[in-house]
């Protein structure tokens, strides 16, 4: 069974507010963001009465480090001493990174519809993208080798994965969900929730 996980998903950036396709491009939190990680900090020190019991990773995004680091500053630990791991990183968008789904639509209409009807299989144009699928096979590889109580910070899209590798949700509910930004998932075996 998987130990205890503590799974964050960055702060807002305004890609998020935008709705771009961010994938692995570099966009920074925002003020909303920043506010988010400090909730979500405070909330896991009032959870985590020893920190040093946990092991720390972190996809290697600017992002998703900006969010551990305040967060183990909160916990009253170096803002360094965590992992990053590149299995965390966040689905790629391919050509289709850096894009709205109007903007794509505006390029060349109907080119989005076959990722909306297959969201986990798709894989967009371009060099590097991935279907949900092809995250799910990186994500399970990590999550097999997860031995202790882990804080994790991550991307919407592994947070999805996770949701159905741990939990079981169904692929095709799974990729619709919504992954808050101002919450803590909160993951023991086969349960999850939201905090």
């Amino acid at each position: 069974m998987t130990p205890l996980l503590y799974i964050v998903r960055h702060g807002q950036t305004d890609w998020n507010v935008e709705q771009r396709l961010q994938g692995q491009a570099e966009v920074d939190l925002n003020e909303v963001g920043l506010k988010q990680v400090e909730r979500n900090a405070r909330l896991l020190a009032s959870l985590v009465t020893n920190p040093r019991a946990f092991d720390f990773v972190s996809s290697p995004l600017r992002r998703t480090r900006d969010t551990m680091e305040r967060i183990r500053e909160v916990l009253g630990l170096p803002r360094e001493g965590y992992r990053i791991d590149r299995r965390l990183i966040e689905l790629h968008f391919g050509d289709w990174q850096g894009h709205t789904y109007a903007e794509l639509e505006q390029l060349r209409p109907l080119s989005t519809r076959e990722r909306h009807e297959q969201k986990w299989t798709f894989v967009p144009p371009g060099e590097n993208a991935e279907s949900y699928a092809m995250l799910a096979d990186r994500v399970a590889e990590w999550l097999k080798e997860v031995e202790r109580p882990t804080i994790c910070t991550t991307h919407g899209g592994v947070i999805r994965t996770l949701l159905h590798l741990t939990g079981g949700v169904p692929t095709s509910e799974a990729v619709m969900m919504h992954v808050p930004q101002d919450r803590v998932l909160r993951v023991q075996g086969s349960r999850f929730e939201w905090l």
